[in-house]
């Protein structure tokens, strides 16, 4: 295992040499010219001040310069911070004030209206593509003689590597601290169960600063593979990446396989040389996970991470047992266990749900500047709180029942949405639907559904309604069912319930 991240590419480029590492929008970069373009973008950055330690934030969407501008700031030390693209200015500025960076690279009309948000601060700015004033050009930092001493041999895997901001569902994000170790461990372990290799093209709309997308890159700059790289999902597109390059892996949140199996040209590609697909990042309806085996011809590894550990923290392996549905098993050097709620030393027996517990080495540093929120998130013994309800079975695979704060408590009975929506997806005319909880004045909250039908289908309320009463118990049964044209998402393509939440005022009453 490399001693950094930034070390990831020099090596790979001494062995893969001018194989594609790299295909974004037609464009081809070899595993050499990443190496050496990162090289000069690292000794620019340092003349222009930028020293070891310093904060550096990425505020753009995928491109091959983010790749580039990724290993440059960590060959020399420097700490990544990267920024959601669909961050507003305003909150894109809170995280680059909350952790002192000194530089931001992105694109000119983001660093625009950045800018003018900072204020008067002084720090590097440099855009992806054209520049004005106050605002250098990117690629003006890729000129010189390539340099011999980058990465930097002294550092280690237990310097910081990145500070990466959470989603913020509640009060203000958080940014957590990872090392090089956490990065390089996920990297490493995921690929082991992936079985991830040179002979691998992958294809991925996954952003890069989310760290789903992150762990998809490091891993195909790591261990040879070409990544296929798109700055946004679109079906077509990305049908036609697999099928014009031959890709062996598809990797995807649930709505992304969700659209593809709603897309009406579906069928007319050859994604036959697909051989495993992976999905994370919110739970997804079994139904629709037997649908993409079905109509992809490849087995859907479902994966399990959050923010706090740099990528995975359980998954299948590739060759080994798998169960749709579940979230798989610890990676290796981890462990995993169910607890009580509020009462984390106790340990469940399997099939109760309890929280989700996780200790190992991918587990952050701590919450930056927060020992509060970290204290309250990492015990002293090393045990992280997911605040993932699950449950693991005889065989220690483990099933994400929902998240702890999005549980619908209705007449003293709990009501996990994710568990609701899996059944409205079993619907014949459903493509994609939510649960959450209206608040009500008798039963404390009432489950409602949004529901997105397949595209050339009709189906009616009562119907979807009539669905469920067969399938769900009789408190389970959303109280209503509001049909919309999509589900309101994150920039990694996770359904925003908080948003359907708030579309939901309080004070409600109880149907008679």
């Amino acid at each position: 295992m490399e001693q950094s991240v930034g070390a990831l590419i020099a090596t790979s480029a001494k062995k893969y040499g001018d194989k594609p590492a790299l295909i974004v929008e037609g464009e081809t970069w070899s595993f050499r010219q990443l190496d050496d373009l990162s090289s000069l973008l690292a000794q620019n950055l340092q003349k222009r001040g930028v020293q070891a330690g310093e904060l550096v934030s990425i505020y753009s969407p995928n491109s091959a310069r983010w790749v580039i501008a990724y290993y440059a700031i960590l060959k020399f030390g420097g700490v990544v911070n990267p920024l959601n693209a669909m961050l507003t200015p305003v909150e894109a500025a809170y995280a680059i004030e909350d952790c002192g960076a000194v530089a931001v690279l992105g694109q000119l009309d983001k660093l625009t209206a950045l800018r003018r948000e900072l204020g008067g601060r002084g720090m590097l700015f440099v855009s992806f593509g054209d520049a004005d004033e106050g605002v250098e050009k990117f690629d003006d930092l890729l000129i010189g003689e390539i340099p011999t001493t980058y990465p930097f041999a002294s550092l280690t895997r237990e310097h910081v590597s990145t500070v990466a901001y959470t989603s913020g569902t509640t009060g203000k994000p958080k940014g957590a601290v990872l090392s090089h170790r956490a990065i390089l461990f996920n990297t490493a372990l995921t690929a082991t169960y992936h079985m991830r290799t040179d002979a691998d093209t992958v294809v991925s709309a996954l952003p890069c600063t989310h760290v789903y997308g992150n762990v998809v890159m490091n891993s195909a700059i790591a261990y040879g593979m070409t990544l296929v790289l798109h700055p946004s999902f679109n079906e077509e597109a990305i049908l036609t990446s697999i099928q014009r390059h031959r890709a062996t892996i598809f990797e995807g949140v649930p709505t992304m396989y969700m659209y593809l199996l709603n897309f009406p040209k579906l069928d007319s590609f050859d994604i036959s040389s697909l051989t495993r697909c992976t999905v994370g990042g919110q739970t997804m309806p079994l139904a629709k996970m037997q649908q993409v085996e079905e109509r992809f011809g490849a087995p859907l590894l479902e994966l399990w991470g959050m923010t706090e550990l740099g990528g995975l923290g359980t998954t299948h392996c590739a060759y080994g047992p798998r169960k749709l549905g579940s979230i798989g098993i610890p990676l290796p050097f981890l462990q995993a266990r169910i607890a009580k709620p509020e009462l984390y030393k106790i340990s469940l027996p399997p099939r109760e749900v309890g929280e989700l517990l996780l200790k190992g080495p991918v587990t952050m540093d701590g919450y930056w500047k927060r020992p509060e929120a970290t204290a309250e998130t990492i015990e002293s013994d090393g045990w992280l709180h997911t605040g993932d309800l699950a449950y693991m079975d005889e065989e220690g695979f483990i099933f994400v029942v929902d998240r702890l704060k999005d549980m619908i408590i209705t007449g003293g009975y709990n009501i996990y949405p994710a568990e609701l929506e899996s059944v409205l997806c079993e619907h014949p005319a459903v493509a994609m639907a939510a649960v959450v909880g209206t608040p009500d004045d008798v039963k404390g909250e009432l489950a409602t559904a949004y529901v997105v039908a397949k595209n050339g289908t009709s189906v009616t309320a009562e119907e979807i309604l009539g669905f469920c009463r067969q399938r769900l118990a009789a408190y389970k049964v959303p109280r209503s069912v509001q049909f919309v044209d999509d589900l309101p998402k994150t920039g990694s393509g996770k359904i925003l319930r908080r948003v359907l939440r708030d579309r939901n005022p309080p004070g409600g009453k109880s149907p008679a």
